[in-house]
């Protein structure tokens, strides 16, 4: 039995005849009568009796009746909401964004995004690059913002900003009249870093340990204004991006280009490889790539 069936069922009930139900289904009265048959066969029960001209629903037949109209609606729903899914007129994402980088890329984009699929509902979900990854990973996520690069056998990515780190001092510090500063000349500097579960953490261990140092770390946080604030209060120093240093107040901190070596910053959206994306993930994708731009 399928849906057609029913639908066959129902519009028998609603007439009382085979004939006219046959009518308004445009098919043919054996057509539908041998369907009814197959029906009752299936389940063991009568579903129609005669009442003089007319038929009527048996007991079993009401029963049937009350359901198959619940199961051909539910279906209807379902062919509607898959038609709409189709064209792009609702859905839901879930996406994972490093704090950081929420505030600075993606309220304009999300916001022309909404205005093109109104019927789109979104779902942020901060947390820090490693924390992001693991959940597009795992399926928590729909997608995400990661930084570059990633486990290419997991992930399908695209980059969209391709920069460098700055240096962040107190206008007081000594290197605060450089015009760059190499990274081996911060070996005896108190750092202060993003947290742990930002890739930013260990990127920036890392590239200290391969200058001859290990970094001393004082503070720690997940918000960039705060680590700012930090400098600014002669706490420590910081390396930032480019792109957050650009809204950081340059009359409480001074930003100095780093070298020798620089440090890449670079961020991707990323998507699970073996996994399906539904009609709205890749929308959201192919509207972010053309809105964002592409980088190599």
């Amino acid at each position: 039995m399928d849906i057609r069936h029913l639908e066959y069922f129902l519009e028998v009930a609603r007439n009382q005849s085979f004939t006219k139900a046959a009518e308004k289904l445009y098919i043919t009265q054996p057509t539908i009568s041998k369907t009814i048959r197959n029906m009752e066969d299936e389940w063991g029960v009568t579903l129609f009796y005669r009442q003089g001209k007319r038929i009527e629903l048996t007991d079993a037949g009401q029963i049937m009746y009350q359901q198959a109209q619940q199961m051909v609606e539910s279906f209807q729903r379902v062919s509607a909401e898959l038609e709409d899914l189709m064209n792009l007129k609702r859905g839901h994402l879930r996406i994972g964004l490093p704090p950081m980088v929420g505030s600075s890329f993606f309220p304009e984009v999300i916001g022309q995004f909404h205005r093109e699929y109104p019927k789109i509902t979104i779902q942020l979900i901060e947390d820090g690059a490693k924390k992001v990854e693991a959940d597009v990973e795992s399926g928590q996520t729909d997608i995400g913002v990661a930084v570059l690069p990633v486990n290419e056998d997991v992930f399908h990515y695209y980059s969209f900003v391709k920069e460098k780190l700055n240096l962040l001092l107190h206008p007081s510090h000594r290197l605060a009249g450089r015009e760059h500063v190499h990274l081996s000349e911060l070996a005896d500097e108190a750092f202060v870093l993003f947290r742990e579960d930002f890739t930013l953490h260990d990127r920036i261990i890392r590239e200290c340990v391969s200058a001859g140092f290990e970094p001393r770390v004082v503070y720690e946080s997940s918000q960039w204004d705060l680590i700012s604030g930090m400098v600014a209060a002669n706490l420590g120093i910081a390396l930032l991006p480019e792109t957050i240093c650009k809204e950081i107040d340059s009359s409480r901190v001074t930003i100095l280009p780093l070298d020798n070596p620089s440090i890449p910053w670079q961020l991707g959206m990323i998507w699970r490889k073996d996994r399906y994306l539904s009609f709205a993930v890749r929308e959201w994708i192919s509207f972010t790539r053309s809105l964002l731009g592409e980088h190599e």
